[in-house]
């Protein structure tokens, strides 16, 4: 659980290192705001993925299925700085399909903990291969920006940051180009 008392005092010093007069009128609420909005950023943190999974279906056709476009929001734990983008995930089953909307909630579990682009792309993957036991799966993470590349060090807006892993059946060339296919 997110000790809000902990963040508010947090913010405090931060506030008082950068100078700032914790008093002042626009900054009275801000260490509870920002309290309120970790406890809401980083839900993914006490959030058990599996949970999400467990909703299935029986199929008798085996084909791959994708979701594509699934928008993220999550933050870079080197910089605590937001990164963001598109998710597509495909799956071939093995006699049981997910809900739709579960691959999505699969995603923001891991999402909204600080996390490596890296880190989050291998756990759904991973998440999906142990709870749903598919033939295969393939996750590719497109993050459109990373604010810790865009606002400070590097200073490169526009860049993308692309990683995927492949998962069972999807080690296959041919698997994984139907991939790239389809997600066109």
């Amino acid at each position: 659980m997110v000790d809000k008392d902990k963040i508010i005092e947090g913010v405090k010093l931060i506030l008082e290192g950068i100078g700032e007069n914790t008093e002042r009128e626009g900054l009275l609420e801000t260490p509870e705001r920002i309290a309120r909005m970790y406890e809401e950023i980083f839900s993914g943190m006490n959030e058990d993925v599996s949970v999400h999974l467990q909703k299935r279906f029986h199929v008798e056709d085996n084909q791959m299925i994708m979701e594509k476009d699934i928008s993220f929001y999550s933050m870079c734990e080197h910089h605590l700085l937001p990164f963001f983008g598109k998710v597509h995930i495909a799956y071939v089953p093995d006699g049981e399909v997910l809900g739709l909307s579960k691959l999505a909630r699969c995603v923001e579990v891991f999402a909204k903990r600080p996390q490596l682009q890296e880190r989050m792309t291998a756990q759904i993957a991973d998440a999906i291969m142990e709870e749903l036991r598919p033939k295969g799966v393939m996750v590719m993470v497109e993050a459109d920006e990373h604010m810790c590349m865009t606002m400070r060090g590097v200073k490169k807006p526009g860049s993308k940051t692309v990683t995927y892993v492949t998962r069972g059946c999807f080690a296959e060339e041919k698997m994984q180009e139907t991939f790239y296919r389809m997600l066109r």
